[in-house]
C-alpha cells in the first residue's frame, strides 16, 4: 500500500516539474513514507526524522512532508516533537499543494508491466497484535467505476498486470450506497482489453466468500493465486488473536478452493510466538502447514505492538530464543515444501509475464506467482513469453524460452 502511494506522489510531483534525486541532501522537497506496522518499523521513522533535523538546519528551505500511518492519529504530537516538519497528511491522501482536480488521476508516471491499484483503505477487523485499524482508520472503498477509470488509464500507459490492494481486500465495496462486493469489481476488470493479469490481497479469512472463490476460477484474467493469512494453527490462540474464525473454517475455505480451482496457489502468513502460546500450540501451527502445503509462507515472531489489545492485555511471556527457534523450524519445513512443490515444475512450460532484467537475466512472474529467470537476447520487457522450465529451487525457477513467443 504504501509503495502505490509512494509512486502517486511521485509522479504527481514529476508531473508538476520535479526531478529525483539520489541523496536526500540534493533535495528541494522531501516526503517520508511512514510504516508503523511494527514497533521497530516506527522507531527507523523516527530516527530517521531526527537525522532530518541537521539538514533542515542546514538548508531552511528545504520542504519536509511526513505521510503514511505515522500521521493519523499522530499529527498533533508529530508537530510538536518534530517542529521543523512543514507538512503532515493522512495514508491515501494530498495536502493542498500535492491535490489535483477531481478529473486528474494521479498515476504512476512511467510504470512497468505490473502495477498495485489500492481499491480502498483502513480495516474493521481489530485483530489484538495490530496497529493498522487505529492508524489507518475504518474500511474505505473507492468507487466501482473510479477504479475502472484507472486501470483504464493504466493499461493505456502499458500495465499488463494489476494487484488490487486493501488491508482486507474482500471486504471491499460493503460500505458504498450500492453495496457493490470484490467479485462485481473483478468482473468488471476481467472485460479490460489490454489487461492481461488481475491479482488482490490482502484477504480475510472470514470474508472469503463461496461467490469470490466461484468468481477467481471463472475469471480468465484473475489470477489462481491468492494470500490467506491463518496466522496460527491453534483455535485459542486464533481467538486470542481476534482473528474471529477456527482452523476447521479454514481447512473448508482451502477444501472449496482446490475443489474449484486445482491448478491454485496459496500463500500465507503465520505469527510465532505469540504470548502464552505453548509448544502443544504451535506444533498444531507445524501440522496444519504440513498439511496443506503452501507455495509460500511469510513467517514473523510475535512482537509487542504499543497501542494493540495485544500489547495491553497480555504478557509477552515466549523468551527471544524460543521465538528464534520456532521461526526457523517453519522456515526449514516451508523450504522443503516449496523445494517439492517447485519441483513438480522441471520440464514443464509455463506462462512468464516479463518484468525486468536481473543480473544479465530475464525476470518475471507465473499466474501462480513463481519467479522465473531466463536468457534472451530479444527486450522482452512487458511481453508474455512461454518458458519451459530447466532447474528448479524453493525460491525460484530456471527457464529457456520458447523463441516462437517472443517478439
Amino acid at each position: 500500500m504504501n509503495k502505490a502511494e509512494s509512486d502517486r506522489i511521485g509522479s504527481y510531483l514529476e508531473q508538476s516539474g520535479y526531478q529525483p534525486t539520489l541523496t536526500a541532501e540534493k533535495a528541494d522537497l522531501i516526503v517520508l513514507n511512514s510504516c508503523v506496522v511494527r514497533q521497530s518499523a516506527e522507531n527507523k521513522v523516527i530516527n530517521k526524522l531526527h537525522s532530518l533535523k541537521a539538514l533542515k538546519n542546514a538548508n531552511p528551505a528545504v520542504t519536509l512532508a511526513v505521510t503514511g500511518c505515522l500521521v493519523n492519529s499522530e499529527s498533533d504530537q508529530l508537530k510538536v516533537l518534530f517542529p521543523y516538519i512543514d507538512y503532515a497528511f493522512n495514508p491515501g491522501e494530498y495536502p493542498p499543494w500535492l491535490k489535483k482536480t477531481a478529473s486528474e488521476q494521479i498515476l504512476p508516471q512511467y510504470p512497468s508491466p505490473n502495477t498495485f491499484v489500492p481499491i480502498m483503505q483502513g480495516c474493521n477487523n481489530f485483530c489484538s497484535y495490530c496497529i493498522v485499524p487505529y492508524r489507518r482508520g475504518r474500511e474505505k472503498s473507492r468507487p466501482i467505476r473510479e477504479i475502472i477509470t484507472e486501470t483504464e488509464e493504466l493499461v493505456h500507459r502499458g500495465v499488463k498486470e494489476v494487484t488490487l490492494l486493501g488491508q482486507n481486500v474482500n471486504s471491499y465495496g460493503h460500505d458504498l450506497p450500492d453495496k457493490p462486493d470484490l467479485t462485481d469489481l473483478l468482473t468488471e476488470l476481467n472485460s479490460i482489453g489490454g489487461l492481461l493479469r488481475i491479482r488482490f490481497l490482502t484477504n480475510h479469512p472470514k470474508d472469503m466468500s463461496s461467490k469470490l472463490i466461484a468468481a477467481i476460477a471463472q475469471l480468465d484474467k484473475v489470477c489462481e493465486q491468492i494470500n490467506l493469512p491463518i496466522q496460527s494453527g491453534d483455535n485459542d490462540i486464533l481467538r486470542a488473536m481476534k482473528r474471529d474464525y477456527t482452523v476447521e473454517h479454514y481447512r473448508q475455505i482451502i477444501t472449496q478452493m482446490r475443489s474449484k480451482i486445482p491448478e491454485i496457489a496459496l500463500s500465507t502468513d503465520i505469527i510465532v510466538g505469540f504470548p502464552s502460546e505453548n509448544s502443544q500450540q504451535f506444533q498444531q501451527t507445524v501440522n496444519l502447514l504440513s498439511e496443506i502445503r503452501f507455495d509460500t509462507v511469510h513467517v514473523a515472531a510475535y512482537s509487542p505492538r504499543a497501542g494493540t489489545s495485544a500489547a495491553r492485555d497480555f504478557e509477552d511471556n515466549i523468551p527471544l530464543s524460543e521465538k528464534k527457534e520456532r521461526l526457523y523450524i517453519i522456515e526449514q519445513l516451508q523450504e522443503s515444501i516449496a523445494r517439492d512443490i517447485n519441483k513438480r515444475l522441471l520440464n514443464q512450460t509455463v506462462e512468464v509475464l516479463v518484468e525486468s532484467k536481473h543480473k544479465g537475466k530475464w525476470q518475471g512472474r507465473t499466474r501462480s506467482d513463481k519467479l522465473v529467470f531466463f536468457n534472451n537476447d530479444n527486450n522482452c520487457a512487458g511481453q508474455l513469453v512461454k518458458v519451459k522450465v530447466i532447474k528448479t529451487s524453493p525460491w525460484s525457477l530456471q527457464g529457456e524460452v520458447d523463441l516462437h513467443s517472443v517478439n
